[in-house]
């Protein structure tokens, strides 16, 4: 006979296309920044737990990359594709995340995968803010129902949290009966080293924007503690020497300024004094190359 337990603890896969707001969401309800953001498609690159205790409830949030196409890209996007799909083998409930008024193929892509599944799907409308006429959604509302009749339906919007807190109780609802798996104070199984890559990263999408692709990841050489500072090496890889020129910049102004926004933001995260020091290296083909990707850390989540 199963324990009658008082406690509800369970896995929440946000799902979507990219560029949806799944980050954005993640980081509103845990009330703190967690997974990186910019304006740029494909930001996240890793499936990022965010573990939210409320109560006798316990939230676990996955966030994934976001579903996109991959047919004919580079190892990566078929890695970030594995590491969104294999998060819905093992949660409790989907969040699948979409826009206030524009489905694409790719939203279609994501429908087809959770439909595999047997279990609970919150669809979160997100975004709802940008609309001037509320009554605008209703259209979206309809069409996701007819699309997803199991489904309920959440209008949202992540940046704001507008009717964040209603999409958080739907979702509770739908919490297995268990004992808590995490500490109460715990907010993600993620280390300290992997959020200093990431910030760095998020640095360099935000500010080089279209002068950049993909073909760039952030290593972490050395993260030392001494008395109160924390001393951080980054490596940058690029693919090719003309990335390398355009992620240093003028004199090594750009990096300079990539520097110090990152280090701003660890010093918040961290609560340490950071030297942050940062290098730039070619690395031609590591995008293509799946013994580069698990080094690392892209195939942890497959």
């Amino acid at each position: 006979m199963q324990p009658d337990f008082d406690t509800r603890c369970g896995y929440i896969a946000l799902v979507g296309r990219p560029n949806v707001g799944k980050s954005t969401l993640l980081n509103r309800i845990l009330g703190q920044k967690l997974s990186i953001t910019s304006r740029r498609p494909q930001t996240t690159r890793h499936q990022v737990l965010g573990i939210n205790t409320i109560d006798k409830d316990q939230f676990i949030y996955v966030d994934t990359p976001g579903i996109h196409k991959a047919t004919g890209k580079k190892a990566i996007n078929h890695a970030m594709n594995r590491a969104a799909t294999t998060a819905l083998r093992d949660v409790d409930v989907i969040v699948f995340l979409v826009d206030r008024t524009r489905w694409t193929d790719e939203d279609e892509i994501v429908m087809q995968m959770i439909e595999r599944q047997s279990l609970p799907v919150v669809v979160a409308i997100n975004k709802i803010d940008r609309l001037e006429d509320k009554a605008a959604i209703i259209p979206t509302i309809e069409d996701i129902a007819k699309r997803l009749p199991n489904a309920e339906i959440v209008p949202m919007a992540a940046l704001h949290g507008n009717n964040v807190e209603a999409l958080e109780q739907t979702v509770a609802k739908h919490l297995p009966k268990g004992i808590h798996f995490f500490p109460e104070d715990q907010i993600t199984d993620r280390n300290q080293r992997f959020f200093a890559a990431e910030l760095v990263r998020e640095k360099i999408m935000r500010q080089l924007g279209d002068e950049l692709p993909y073909e760039m990841t952030v290593e972490i050489e050395q993260f030392k503690v001494e008395g109160r500072t924390l001393h951080i090496h980054a490596t940058i890889l690029v693919e090719r020497d003309s990335q390398k020129r355009i992620v240093i910049g003028s004199k090594g102004e750009r990096l300079k300024k990539i520097g110090i926004e990152a280090r701003k933001d660890m010093e918040m995260m961290f609560g340490l004094k950071v030297m942050l020091n940062l290098w730039v290296k070619v690395k031609s083909g590591w995008s293509d190359d799946e013994r580069a990707l698990r080094s690392l850390g892209y195939m942890d989540d497959v």
